[in-house]
């Protein structure tokens, strides 16, 4: 909840077109659902409303139903959750909701208070009581806080979860809004503080102040007590960028004014603001800025990099002393080098710290490095092996640091690290029974003859008679990686039920680093579809599950995944949760952040990629003459990352052509799909129910 890193993350957009239909390009055919594309559209509201209903009598209506939404909410307002820390000067923050408080609060609490085990809370901000003062539909979404008191912040809220925000300056000691503060409209402002009465700010300025994609492409200087619009630019992109921005990276040594372009999603071109002068780094466009931990600029690279005599390797990590870097030094130490398998997942710093996790053949290592008098020292911390390690709070004002471990069946782990060594926090508690379950990391080989791994969770006593209900779960893009972790609402749902849980770690993560993203992306897209139809036909195959009892479940990328796999081979799946997701790949790249992800998938105007994305947009693919599993589409009005035009045309035309589908939007909650808890719990509690009665025996 701090300073937020500036950078390109999924779906940073602004809301330029959340109401509009973009126009339709020259030579493309003529769409029959392009209504639909009107989020807002009295038609459109009342088509999703007719659709809601239908859905919930047949999915929601019986007592199975509303038993497991009870049990799912009971988890999700646990009290025995553990409190995530966010330090903050001399108070540990934390976000909660529960029954009580269903948006939830911001409270903190004094580091002694917290590792006491009792803590005891201060309510900072009470987003249900600010939400019925002013008549809103208040979702909180975060924090930046000046360093290094953390007194004065940019409250983050949002109408109903989307990702546009409004932005309102807030005093954490007297705990409300700063009067005549800073203050921004609705937006996907990128704000960073410089000082207590300065901010960088990038966003909607009016004409030319956005790129082509929707995001800012100016930065200004904002003093306080000045008019937003008379602030000067201080740095700006070109418009086919995808965006540009500013940010202040505070330390204990000084700071670092960082600005950035990026060309397209992967690739950034980074400048040091200094005295006046707008110093370009020289650092290859692919590479990412992780770091500036005591004096030294620390660089992973997204491909091999040769400079000053040597060769790097793809996803190396890379450091320097900034002054030599600017002075033309290029004599980098090594800070990590991947292997076949193993590859970096994070970068963090604490005080003296830097901290790398490392995925190890998809499971978590996590080491500390600091320089020394002659080389850098590496110590790993002595964690569970078999399961995933996240850092969850460090701050460049102390020594210690907060990491949770994490694996499908062992209960969230919170630690503090301190000197290296770990002490126990707190443990979330057993939310499903795991006495009747094994985990078993499994590889199947691709159509190209690409090994692909995948974890399988079963009932030890699992018969393989091929009519086990089994989910298999992918998402398969953006270089995020599908890592083991603790579900209580899928172990309550599904495992506990009797029902075998898949997750398929296929091309276009990030499980072993940028070579397993790049080998699915753009026209080789096909290769993750290829992967997760292989782990299905694995699955049949050895007897675990068959087509009738198998089913599948992707959100966002993950949508456009089970969608192309449905669309593609339908004998394979008895069940579809398609959820959030991108369908329509004509379309995308004209929808909300769509531009923004050509570096992914490619630019379907072009062509020669559209004739390959042609092969694959389930849009596109859906045929009246081919049977289909009853599919589940879910999606949000309020979702202003991927159009829920996607989900509501995908449904009317397969509808049109005579197949029965489910569909159910909710009016709330962004691209999460839920803005509380009793949203998240209905909305898994219809997945779920919807999976059961597709996929157990004789259902």
């Amino acid at each position: 909840m701090r300073e937020r890193r500036f950078g390109l993350k999924l779906g940073l957009i602004l809301m330029t077109s959340m109401y509009a239909v973009p126009a339709r390009a020259q030579g493309e055919e003529e769409d029959p659902y392009l209504w639909l594309e009107e989020v807002e559209g009295e038609k459109a509201l009342a088509w999703v409303r007719e659709w809601n209903e239908r859905t919930k009598s047949a999915l929601a209506a019986d007592e199975e139903f509303r038993e497991l939404e009870r049990r799912i909410l009971a988890i999700l307002d646990s009290e025995e959750r553990i409190a995530y820390p966010d330090q903050m000067g001399s108070y540990i923050y934390n976000f909660w909701q529960d029954a009580e408080h269903v948006r939830g609060i911001w409270r903190r609490t004094t580091v002694e208070s917290y590792l006491s085990g009792k803590a005891e809370w201060e309510t900072v901000l009470d987003v249900d009581a600010l939400g019925r003062v002013e008549n809103e539909s208040w979702v909180f979404k975060g924090a930046s806080c000046l360093y290094p008191d953390y007194r004065l912040c940019m409250i983050r809220l949002s109408r109903g979860g989307g990702d546009a925000v409004v932005q309102r300056e807030f005093d954490t000691e007297q705990k409300q809004f700063v009067e005549g503060g800073f203050y921004l409209p609705e937006a996907k402002s990128e704000v960073s503080w410089r000082d207590a009465d300065s901010l960088w700010v990038g966003t909607d300025f009016g004409p030319g102040s956005l790129t082509d994609s929707g995001y800012p492409r100016t930065t200004r200087l904002w003093r306080r007590g000045t008019p937003l619009d008379q602030a000067p630019v201080v740095f700006e992109g070109r418009r086919e960028d995808v965006a540009a921005g500013v940010r202040r990276i505070f330390t204990p040594e000084g700071t670092y004014d960082l600005a950035s372009r990026s060309p397209d999603f992967f690739t950034n071109e980074f400048f040091l603001l200094r005295e006046g002068e707008t110093i370009r780094l020289d650092l290859p466009l692919d590479a990412e800025i992780r770091e500036v931990f005591q004096g030294q600029l620390v660089v992973s690279l997204r491909s091999a990099w040769e400079v000053g005599g040597r060769k790097y390797p793809q996803d190396v990590l890379l450091a320097i002393p900034l002054e030599d870097f600017l002075g033309g030094g290029r004599n980098f130490s090594v800070l990590f080098e991947p292997g076949e398998r193993t590859s970096l997942a994070s970068v963090a710093r604490t005080r003296d710290r830097l901290l790398l996790g490392v995925l190890d053949n998809v499971r978590s290592r996590l080491y500390e490095v600091a320089p020394g008098p002659e080389s850098w020292r590496k110590h790993e911390v002595d964690l569970p092996k078999l399961g995933t390690v996240n850092v969850v709070s460090t701050s460049v004002s102390v020594r210690d640091y907060y990491v949770a471990f994490t694996d499908f069946l062992t209960p969230t782990t919170l630690y503090r690290v301190l000197d290296g060594r770990p002490g126990l926090v707190q443990r979330m508690p057993e939310f499903f029974r795991t006495e009747n379950l094994e985990v078993e990391q499994k590889e199947t080989v691709s159509a190209d003859g690409t090994r692909i791994p995948y974890f399988l969770i079963r009932p030890k006593n699992l018969e393989r008679d091929g009519r086990n209900p089994t989910l298999l779960y992918g998402y398969g893009g953006f270089e995020i990686p599908m890592v083991p972790r603790y579900s209580p609402v899928t172990g309550a749902a599904w495992l506990e039920r009797g029902g075998v849980y898949v997750v398929a770690n296929i091309r276009g993560g990030g499980e072993f680093g940028s070579r397993w993203h790049q080998a699915a992306l753009k026209k080789n897209r096909h290769k993750a579809f290829e992967d997760f139809i292989a782990v299905a036909e694995d699955l049949i195959r050895s007897g675990i599950t068959s087509p009738r009892n198998l089913g599948i479940m992707g959100g966002s990328n993950g949508g456009l995944l089970v969608g192309a796999a449905f669309t593609r081979r339908p004998d394979l799946f008895g069940a579809v949760v398609c959820q959030v997701p991108l369908l329509d790949m004509k379309r995308y790249s004209k929808l909300l952040a769509g531009a923004s992800w050509m570096a992914e998938y490619g630019d379907p105007d072009d062509p020669d990629i559209w004739r390959y994305i042609r092969t694959y947009s389930p849009y596109h693919n859906v045929k009246a003459d081919v049977t289909y599993p009853r599919v589940l589409f879910m999606t949000s009005t309020r979702d202003d990352r991927v159009h829920p035009g996607h989900a509501r045309k995908m449904v009317a035309k397969m509808t049109d052509l005579g197949h029965s589908v489910y569909y159910y939007e909710n009016t709330e909650g962004g691209h999460a799909g839920a803005a509380d808890n009793r949203q998240q719990a209905f909305m898994n509690a219809l997945a779920y129910s919807y999976l059961w009665k597709q996929l157990r025996q004789g259902g």
